[in-house]
């Protein structure tokens, strides 16, 4: 199975090289698509036979003292699954952009880049060896910058993939400590000596290792306090969004947690920590989504917050629950991007005032996006519902008092995330309504589109109308698990559940009713305003929180001054000091030497008699000094 699992690995890989290299010669999709398909229908392979077993392998790269560096994959039911999820969502997204980007200029990079991306989040997926996940998980921070600021030509683009790369890599300094950290106290590097080694009653070490890696948690998965880059990302073409907020980079954060849990759950101070940024970042991302008037800046915003989901079931012990939502959210949020790519096709626009009536004029769209906001919603029977029922339960059981973790943790958990559904049910519900019914965006009547809001800041509407196939059926073939996912958990589909090691995912029926009557409030008060007033925006209901929640909360402004400014103030003293200061140094002493060399050089003139006069100058000094000393 490893063999499998590294050759599925390497097709992508292969197939970013070949695309840099003749992808100008070769059509890129005959490079792209074949890899990722490979790449998928090995992935699949190696998830159907891996069942309970945990296969390793690993060779040793260099000898480097006491820790050496592994080569080494490790593959169980988490990898196995996750990779299915990586492939198959890079196919599609390889499928769609072929015709989303049929006339761009820099389609040949592009696809390449995104094989890159695919081989590096598998190489994070399979590995065995922090270091080299350490690798995949910084190549991918480097394929998100290219892949966001693909349309470099606009403003919007350009300073999202670098915010994107700056933010992510600050989250990655520590993220790199921690890694030492638990290598040092295990005394390696692999993954299984480090879990290894984690002492039952937890240790110093496992607590200052797990949460430094708390940092690039919450740099990859956009949570509070570095999740300010994702919705900016939206500048990157629409299959790149699909792409990395649904199966790949956001993901990643989540997984390494679920990966190294057993460190984790030895270390209840991580954990709290773990909750309390999961409880803010859901319930402040999807006030966030509810206020914004962009479509795929609505549907970031989700992404932070989904994403809060998977990190506060790990924090309350809900590791599979995490997992579950972590491959039902890969699922329906893919099929949400590319069908908003659709949509945007369509319309022209991605502002939400732009659009309306879009259900007669992209059904496929229509129907694949209900679907997708339902599941994201969590309404029964889509796997959203199933997922997010995982979850709660999971902080239900905590806050009960069972298992290990604190039960002010799964409170915490529980409250925010039926909080949160109140919330992603109103957003998913505004959406729904506001792209699909009502008059058409066009024509409504005083309908402004805001200029942060328009399709052009980020990135160019490729073509308007009717959109072709290869844009559409892959919204049907996902359409398919974000229906039917849930029913594979629950229901005891084998390869499935012994995979994934799924013991309870039902919840108590309290927390269902909980959970359901949440989603009618959510998205009942939606609808009321909205048959009120077709015309308006029921994102009025925010009152006064709907400013600030529009713009983030204004996080970019506190760190502008609690950052920016300081480093900036830090780089003037740094200048002055350099040129003030070293600058005149260096200059004096260069003048110095430049005048004790004229000096020397007017002595030096090739005058016989000047130099015996110095010289018999020289020998009365000399001789003057000698008789007055003595």
């Amino acid at each position: 199975m490893t063999v499998v699992a590294a050759t599925a690995t390497g097709l992508p890989a292969l197939a970013a090289l070949f695309g840099l290299l003749f992808g100008r010669r070769v059509r890129p999709i005959l490079i792209a698509v074949p890899a990722a398909a490979g790449a998928a229908v090995l992935a699949i392979v190696v998830a159907a036979s891996i069942g309970d077993d945990v296969r390793e392998s690993a060779v040793r790269l260099t000898p480097t003292g006491a820790l050496d560096l592994t080569l080494g994959l490790r593959v169980d039911g988490l990898a196995a699954l996750s990779a299915v999820l990586v492939t198959v969502v890079a196919l599609l997204v390889q499928v769609y952009s072929a015709a989303y980007l049929r006339e761009d200029p820099r389609y040949s990079s592009y696809a390449a880049l995104v094989s890159l991306f695919t081989a590096a989040m598998l190489l994070v997926v399979y590995t065995g060896d922090l270091i080299v996940l350490l690798v995949g998980w910084e190549v991918m921070g480097v394929c998100s910058y290219f892949l966001i600021g693909h349309h470099w030509e606009t403003t919007a683009a350009r300073s999202a993939s670098i915010k994107a790369f700056v933010v992510t890599k600050l989250g990655d300094v520590p993220f790199l400590i921690g890694i030492l950290v638990l290598a040092t106290g295990a005394d390696s590097f692999r993954i299984r000596d480090v879990l290894a080694a984690v002492p039952d009653g937890g240790a110093g070490w496992v607590t200052a290792g797990t949460l430094l890696l708390l940092g690039g948690v919450a740099g990859k998965s956009a949570q509070v306090p570095l999740q300010t880059w994702l919705p900016d990302a939206m500048a990157g073409p629409t299959p790149v969004s699909a792409l990395i907020h649904a199966a790949t980079m956001v993901a990643a954060g989540a997984y390494l947690v679920a990966r190294l849990y057993p460190a984790f759950l030895a270390s209840h101070a991580t954990l709290v920590v773990l909750a309390v940024m999961a409880a803010v970042t859901m319930i402040g991302s999807a006030l966030a989504a509810l206020a914004q008037e962009d479509l795929k800046r609505v549907l970031a915003w989700s992404t932070v917050s989904q994403l809060a989901y998977m990190t506060g079931a790990l924090a309350v012990g809900g590791r599979d629950a995490a997992m579950f939502h972590l491959l039902a959210h890969g699922a329906f949020k893919a099929l949400l991007f590319l069908a908003a790519g659709v949509v945007i096709h369509v319309a022209g626009t991605g502002a939400l005032a732009g659009m309306g009536g879009l259900r007669r004029r992209a059904p496929i769209a229509f129907w694949s996006m209900t679907a997708g906001l339902a599941a994201l919603a969590g309404v029964p029977p889509f796997s959203g519902f199933f997922s997010k029922e995982a979850v709660l339960g999971a902080a239900e059981h905590t806050a009960a008092g069972h298992g290990g973790v604190s039960t002010a943790a799964g409170w915490l958990v529980l409250v925010a995330g039926l909080l949160t559904a109140v919330l992603t049910a109103a957003y998913a519900t505004r959406v729904w309504l506001r792209v699909f019914f009502g008059a058409d965006g066009s024509a409504r009547a005083g309908a402004e589109v805001p200029a942060h809001a328009d399709a052009a800041d980020y990135g160019p509407v490729p073509h308007v109308g009717e959109a072709p196939a290869a844009m559409t059926w892959p919204l049907v073939v996902l359409a398919v698990p974000t229906v039917l996912f849930g029913f594979a958990a629950f229901t005891g589909l084998p390869s499935f559940g012994s995979a994934l090691g799924y013991d309870e995912l039902t919840p108590h029926p309290l927390t269902t009713v909980l959970a359901l009557a949440a989603v009618l409030i959510g998205a009942g008060a939606v609808a009321a305003l909205w048959r009120r007033d077709p015309a308006g925006d029921p994102a009025r209901m925010l009152g006064p929180v709907r400013g600030p929640a529009l713009r983030g909360f204004d996080v970019d402004g506190l760190y502008g001054v609690l950052v920016r400014a300081p480093v900036r103030l830090a780089a003037k003293a740094s200048l002055f000091t350099d040129r003030a200061v070293l600058d005149t140094y260096v200059k004096g002493a260069a003048q110095s030497a430049w005048l004790l060399g004229g000096g020397v050089r007017r002595g030096q003139n090739g005058n016989a008699r000047l130099y015996l006069t110095g010289l018999f100058a020289g020998v009365v000094v000399l001789a003057v000094a000698v008789a007055v000393s003595a």
